[in-house]
């Protein structure tokens, strides 16, 4: 089971990846991205050798991730799953 709900990657060479824990994160960061010289490229490399660690919580790590892969226009819209809409709905009629 993964530690994170996946979300799915778009390289700069067209390649697709979904990541959904920090170890596939940090086999993520090898991949091509379009600039692996922006802060939040390297915070996230930072951070998600931390996790794995032990120096620094994998949600922190992930959401690192996540920022850089957004702010590179990399990350790309997942369908959610039937039972993740109804866990939605359940929760939406308990408020």
């Amino acid at each position: 089971m993964s530690a994170f709900l996946p979300i799915r990657i778009r390289f700069a060479d067209g390649r697709l990846m979904q990541v959904s824990s920090i170890c596939e994160a940090e086999k993520a960061l090898g991949g091509r991205w379009e600039n692996k010289e922006k802060r939040t490229f390297k915070e996230a490399a930072r951070l998600l050798a931390a996790a794995r660690e032990g120096g620094c919580k994998p949600q922190v790590a992930f959401q690192a991730f996540k920022r850089a892969a957004r702010e590179q226009s990399m990350l790309q819209s997942v369908k959610r799953s039937s039972a993740l809409k109804m866990y939605d709905e359940l929760v939406r009629s308990l408020c």
